[in-house]
């Protein structure tokens, strides 16, 4: 059973941003715009997706 990913895509700058968004966009591995991560889907994943949403474009990789 194939497990479910994310694909992720900074397209809004961190610049000016509070540091602990900052902080959630280094842990999901965004560093520069425009830059796409595919991560596995788990809770704590989410999470930090949910904090940070208003930064990122998600979409379901199978």
């Amino acid at each position: 059973m194939a497990e479910k990913k994310l694909k992720l895509t900074l397209v809004r700058s961190r610049i000016g941003r509070l540091q602990s968004h900052r902080d959630c966009l280094r842990g999901l591995g965004l560093r520069r715009m425009y830059q796409s991560v595919e991560l596995k889907d788990t809770p704590e994943i989410r999470g930090m997706i949910k904090k940070v949403a208003y930064l990122l474009t998600v979409e379901e990789v199978n």
